[in-house]
């Protein structure tokens, strides 16, 4: 029998394993002695943090998205970031495999491109020797350029022939090319619009017919000396040099003939295109040539999903100097991963005072981070972020991990023992099945008792999914971790799951208290919420208390526990008032 681990470990090609998070959970020898990194080092590591910043852009903004519809990416031209900082430029191949598994993978397979080019060299020195005429020479070389940069689909430039062709006309671009009306290197990224119900409906066979007519079209549709090319799937683009004023009559042109019919095993069809454009910025220098090229493929791309979010058969141009939100949302999120990695976050934590003793009843730890070129960021400016992408995972473990070792620090230190630790959880990290495991092994690697862990998760993120935050809390209970009901009042929840909830807090929303010396309908939600808190067997919590007169009215409320600037804002660990009491 075969030993296929041994021939997994020494493949040819370097083999990646991806979770569905990307994160790395096993790497082949061939890799390892490709890049220089050992194994042990790449396990839980996201595969992006392997590739330069263009890359990076283009994986998550062409790759992933392409990799999560078909669920393979046929050949991608990327760099790797070898352990000794070195770039190594590789062939990349990917395939996410769902069926047998118990959880998704990712098999990603690396070809070393210089590796190969110095094969293909060797194949072409042979070619050289066995050839009696230059000309059989040159047919040689002029078909190895035809694989290597072409499609083997439509015949059209693939991604490394695009950038080679994009590359050499930014390249050609003077200082003379600013001048007004001057024709520059302009990027067209088509994507056409219901391409995957030709492919659904009629079967790959006329998908593939479909891309080809596709394809026909464009190039008929392009100036001579225009390049048309398919990146992947049903994505396209025609580079050509246009001036200002021609963008538009070279898009409108495409547009038209995309939208004419096509037939497809007797069936007529009509499949639109969306258009982004964007020229280049020129001129550009022989060393910015490559970023150049990553960066008006980029936005062209963004400009098409600005036109595809606008209907079928649109175009749209990025603008020169205008905001990029997508592009500036991967950049703080290749940035939030560094952080955490590098370790510029910071946990400030803000008291929460017992009513009406006035002590330290615990603390909430929030997170901070110390970007090092913007300062200490809040959390506004980088949460919503990381939620939407799945960062949040690794932050919140992050906060979890470092409020719980503190929580154990100050014990050591003698500081407020009994003190109980609040930690934010979001939506999708309740959803995240990992998470009852990850919280048991903090705690136990901690050596904290889990009743002194407080999980606070918001009204709209149990309501999310009820029946599934159920049973995670339930998990949770069955630990022995406190439960609290985050910002109470402004979600939708319902009665009947906030009773079946295993909850131990009510934590009211900071809107109501703010309002609650001035306006008696806030005053009344404030009560309801105390008087439902203390009937379930619950502790009232109230949130952003600002002055002593919203303290007084809490406490005639009854409300167990505060907090809020008037005690004390969020602060470093060394900077918490213990003992504290009551501001008179």
């Amino acid at each position: 029998m075969p030993d296929y681990a041994d021939l997994w470990e020494h493949a040819p090609g370097s083999h990646l394993l991806l979770d569905d998070d990307g994160l790395i959970t096993a790497a082949n020898a061939t890799f390892c002695e490709w890049t220089g990194h050992a194994a042990a080092d790449l396990l839980g590591r996201p595969f992006t943090s392997l590739l330069p910043i263009g890359d990076r852009v283009l994986h998550t903004t062409h790759a992933l998205p392409q990799l999560m519809v078909t669920g393979r990416i046929a050949e991608a031209s990327v760099q790797v970031i070898g352990a000794d900082g070195e770039r190594h430029p590789a062939l990349m191949g990917a395939t996410r495999v769902t069926a047998g598994l118990p959880a998704p993978e990712t098999r990603v397979v690396l070809v070393d491109a210089q590796q190969r080019r110095r094969y293909e060299e060797e194949l072409l020195t042979a070619r050289r020797r066995a050839e009696e005429s230059q000309a059989r020479i040159a047919a040689a070389e002029a078909a190895l350029t035809e694989l290597v940069h072409h499609d083997s689909l439509t015949g059209l430039l693939n991604r490394p022939g695009l950038l080679h062709a994009l590359h050499g006309r930014l390249g050609r671009c003077g200082a003379d090319a600013t001048g007004p009306g001057t024709a520059v290197p302009t990027v067209f990224f088509i994507d056409l619009d219901g391409f995957k119900a030709v492919n659904d409906g009629l079967g790959h066979g006329s998908g593939d017919e479909l891309l080809r007519v596709v394809a026909r079209r464009l190039e008929d549709a392009s100036r001579a000396g225009a390049d048309v090319a398919r990146l992947a799937g049903d994505e396209f683009v025609v580079l050509d040099d246009v001036s200002p004023t021609g963008t538009r009559r070279v898009a409108a042109r495409l547009l038209d003939v995309l939208a004419e019919p096509v037939v497809l095993q007797g069936v007529e069809v009509v499949v639109a295109a969306s258009i982004g454009s964007c020229a280049a910025e020129v001129p550009v220098a022989p060393a910015d040539v490559e970023t150049a090229a990553d960066l008006v493929l980029l936005r062209a791309d963004t400009a098409m999903y600005r036109a595809k979010a606008q209907g079928s058969g649109r175009w749209e141009a990025h603008v020169p100097g205008s905001p990029d939100p997508a592009a500036d949302r991967l950049v703080l999120l290749e940035q939030l991963r560094s952080a955490i990695r590098d370790g510029e976050l910071r946990v400030h934590y803000q008291p929460r005072m017992a009513l009406p003793g006035g002590g330290v009843s615990g603390v909430e730890a929030l997170v901070r981070w110390q970007h090092p070129t913007r300062g200490l960021l809040q959390p506004d400016s980088f949460i919503d972020a990381a939620e939407e992408s799945g960062v949040i995972r690794d932050l919140g473990a992050w906060v979890l991990t470092e409020a719980v070792g503190q929580a154990v620090r100050w014990d050591a230190a003698g500081v407020a023992p009994g003190l109980q630790m609040a930690v934010n959880v979001s939506a999708r990290q309740l959803a995240d099945t990992g998470l009852v495991a990850r919280v048991a092994g903090v705690l136990a690697r901690a050596g904290l008792p889990a009743s002194r862990l407080v999980l606070e998760i918001t009204e709209t993120a149990l309501m999310h999914d009820p029946e599934s935050a159920l049973t995670t809390l339930q998990a949770l209970r069955s630990l022995g971790v406190l439960l609290a009901v985050d910002d109470f009042g402004t979600g939708y929840s319902s009665f009947t799951y906030l009773k079946q909830f295993p909850v131990d807090e009510l934590k009211i929303d900071r809107s109501f208290v703010a309002g609650m010396t001035t306006d008696a309908g806030d005053r009344a939600i404030v009560a309801s919420c105390v008087h439902l808190a203390h009937a379930m067997g619950l502790v009232a919590v109230a949130e952003g208390v600002e002055s002593a007169d919203e303290r007084d009215a809490l406490l005639a409320l009854r409300c167990d526990q505060a907090q809020g600037y008037f005690f004390s804002r969020p602060v470093p660990a060394d900077e918490v008032p213990f003992p504290a009491t009551v501001p008179a």
